[in-house]
């Protein structure tokens, strides 16, 4: 339920030092800039970086998932005409629990990381 300002009630507002944390936790990630916003790549690939607003973020995600996502959600996921086309979708800081945005990082993470890096980070994992 929605406290009348975009925000989820007993949501801690996510902010971009909340996606720091959590994105430098996978292997590989980089801290760098993507069209003038702080993101984070992996190998030289982005895998998320902060909207203009600065209210949202931008993440890598599978057209299908997204599709899911944003219609399960619509108030946290949104996509702009700029992405209909391409695999990313828009997360409002506002709107999501740091557990389920760690997953959504890692998943986006698993798109732009090279086979080799996840494949030795789900062995690790074990």
């Amino acid at each position: 339920m929605s406290d009348g300002r975009g925000r989820k009630r007993g949501l801690k507002t996510v902010t971009w030092e909340t996606v720091r944390e959590l994105a430098l936790t996978l292997p590989g990630a980089e801290e760098g800039t993507s069209y003038g916003t702080p993101a984070f790549k992996v190998r030289g690939k982005l895998f998320v970086r902060l909207y203009q607003s600065g209210d949202s973020l931008v993440v890598k995600i599978e057209p299908s998932e997204r599709a899911m996502r944003m219609k399960a959600d619509p108030e946290a996921f949104y996509i702009t005409d700029h992405y209909v086309n391409y695999p990313w979708m828009l997360v409002r800081h506002a709107a999501i629990r740091k557990e389920d945005l760690r997953e959504l990082l890692e998943d986006s993470w698993r798109l732009s990381a090279p086979q080799r890096l996840v494949a030795a980070y789900d062995a690790s994992s074990v």
